[in-house]
């Protein structure tokens, strides 16, 4: 099981495929399975060497219990310890929902290990609409059990998924969820990397991620018909896999 160590912290992560390399990282509450379960492994592995990430406090990475030890610049640190301990100098990136978030303070932190971003359901601002429902008094009243309740609302969760749910650590989901979100407007104009941003047009996070494109140099929005955050991820995958898979295609690494 492969795991790649910063600053004391161990950080697991999964490969699947040969190509360029693609870095995947997931949501809040979620693991390096959502890129399997949802098809994105079998829709690129033969294109791409694909190395899927458990975020630190999530699935089999570490989880500390201090909320200083989830700032944007060591979670874009985790990235780039996983790169090096696969000897890979530059991958491109693909993030969803809190992976988004992520790959905005890659793109911050550690630009020059990245040909490109793909960043859906997130965008860098701090003082507009679309950041998720406070999850601490959820987690604090109802622990686990209430975020797999709130998930399975939006769609059926197989069984996997309710057991790596219930298996979560509460107390680090709240040291990640305190830590906030900063404001990335900043890096939007040096991003001048091929960039690809993606949103459900039924996610409150859909204006503000089609409106920070407009600010960057070269960056393309899709937006998803009909979709909100959740489905994107759930049901939506065929769909975006598309919009991936060509600009992937147009963005090769040399």
């Amino acid at each position: 099981m492969p795991y790649a160590s910063n600053q004391g912290v161990q950080i697991h992560y999964e490969v699947a495929g040969n190509g360029d390399p693609l870095l995947l990282v997931h949501g809040m509450f979620a693991n390096w399975k959502t890129w399997r379960d949802y098809g994105y492994v079998e829709a690129m592995k033969n294109e791409y060497h694909l190395i899927m990430v458990d975020v630190r406090g999530h699935g089999r990475s570490d989880k500390p219990h201090d909320p200083k030890l989830y700032y944007e610049k060591l979670l874009a640190s985790d990235l780039a310890a996983v790169l090096d301990d696969l000897n890979v100098a530059k991958a491109h990136y693909l993030g969803y929902s809190m992976g988004g978030w992520i790959g905005f303070a890659a793109a911050k932190y550690a630009p020059d290990r990245f040909h490109s971003f793909i960043l859906g359901g997130w965008h860098p601002y701090s003082d507009m609409p679309g950041h998720d429902p406070n999850p601490i008094p959820t987690l604090r009243e109802h622990g686990n059990e209430g975020i797999v309740a709130w998930l399975g609302a939006a769609a059926p969760l197989s069984y996997e998924e309710k057991t790596d749910l219930l298996a979560n650590d509460v107390e680090a989901i709240i040291a990640l969820a305190k830590n906030g979100r900063s404001d990335f407007r900043d890096i939007l104009p040096t991003m001048s990397m091929p960039c690809l941003l993606y949103c459900g047009d039924a996610d409150v996070r859909h204006a503000a991620v089609q409106a920070c494109v407009k600010e960057m140099p070269n960056a393309t929005f899709v937006a998803l018909p009909g979709h909100d955050h959740l489905a994107v991820i759930y049901r939506g995958s065929d769909e975006i896999l598309s919009h991936i898979t060509k600009f992937l295609a147009e963005v090769r690494l040399g």
